[in-house]
């Protein structure tokens, strides 16, 4: 039985999972979907309610059947022939998602994640009203596009608010990668909201920090760090300046731990990673869970087992 990763070329936490995948024996077949058409291939047949076939590459091949998980690792979109014209290039990608993707979609293995759960949990729209349903703390928030309501928003803050991105914090412009961070909002900045109308944004409440946490879920392990700014940008937005912060090994309140149990299986997620502010009174409160989350370097700087975890969970597989 084999574990299928979808993974991109590079990608160092995917190596360290297959790697040690393969040093415990297990099958694996690691691909990235912009493989297909011209590197990956497909040939599926239904039979008595599921698929049955290959997935095919140049050098290797598994059988739909002998898979038994498949970890979903942010691989890239369909690499299409060049000389394909915009219609045909629509038409291919369209029907590649639906035909390849719908076909694994309908394995009954072990997802991590499923990608339609994974796509429904990176609304935090979503992940906020599941969250407060679940009994964790959230911050006062505004999704919004009128600046009236900014204004309205900011001005019922006691504790002053912040703006950050509602989907992935990096722009493309200019031929160059540009990283968008948390932000306090000053009186500035409220009297300037040129451009906020056109589109929607996230306000909250800023909520009062003694250090932050990043909680890894690993099917049903918890591993939990603390993360302490030790500069000014950090402490806004520890991404900001990684070089500030320093990491310690948590365990979340009992509360907490119940809570992040009941998202996960709101959200029908096995793999997620979550983010905390605790507050000087000891509070937890909720910001976002990212369905496909980083955890390489927390284990580097805690060395919590956080990839023989995940291999370990891979290699058990389920249907679901």
């Amino acid at each position: 039985m084999t574990v299928l990763v979808l993974a991109q070329d590079f990608d160092r936490t995917a190596d360290h999972v297959v790697r040690e995948l393969t040093v415990g024996g297990v099958p694996v077949l690691r691909v990235d979907l912009s493989w297909f058409p011209q590197r990956l291939s497909i040939d599926a047949e239904l039979r008595e309610g599921r698929w049955t076939g290959r997935l095919c590459t140049p050098h290797r091949q598994v059988a739909l059947e002998d898979i038994r998980s498949i970890w979903h690792r942010s691989p890239a979109a369909f690499d299409l022939p060049v000389g394909m014209s915009t219609p045909e290039r629509v038409h291919a990608h369209r029907e590649g998602k639906i035909g390849l993707g719908g076909v694994l979609a309908s394995l009954p293995v072990l997802w991590a994640n499923h990608p339609g759960r994974s796509a429904d949990a990176v609304y935090k729209p979503l992940q906020l009203a599941v969250a407060a349903g679940c009994g964790l703390r959230v911050p006062r928030t505004l999704i919004s596009n009128s600046t009236a309501a900014a204004h309205r928003f900011a001005d019922q803050s006691a504790t002053g608010a912040v703006i950050k991105m509602l989907g992935a914090g990096t722009i493309h412009e200019d031929h160059s990668r540009k990283v968008s961070f948390t932000h306090r909002l000053t009186g500035g900045d409220l009297d300037d909201l040129a451009g906020f109308d056109v589109t929607c944004h996230q306000m909250q409440d800023w909520v009062p920090k003694s250090r932050e946490a990043r909680v890894v879920v690993i099917g049903e392990t918890l591993f939990t760090v603390g993360i302490h700014a030790g500069s000014a940008a950090s402490h806004v937005d520890w991404r900001s300046d990684h070089s500030a912060v320093h990491y310690e090994r948590l365990e979340p309140p009992g509360e907490v731990t119940a809570g992040i149990g009941r998202l996960m299986v709101r959200l029908g997620l096995v793999y997620g990673a979550l983010d905390f502010v605790i507050g000087p009174d000891g509070s937890w409160t909720f910001l976002e869970i990212n369905p496909g989350g980083q955890f390489g370097w927390l284990q580097l700087h805690t060395g919590l087992p956080m990839t023989a975890t995940l291999a370990g969970l891979l290699a058990a597989g389920a249907t679901t």
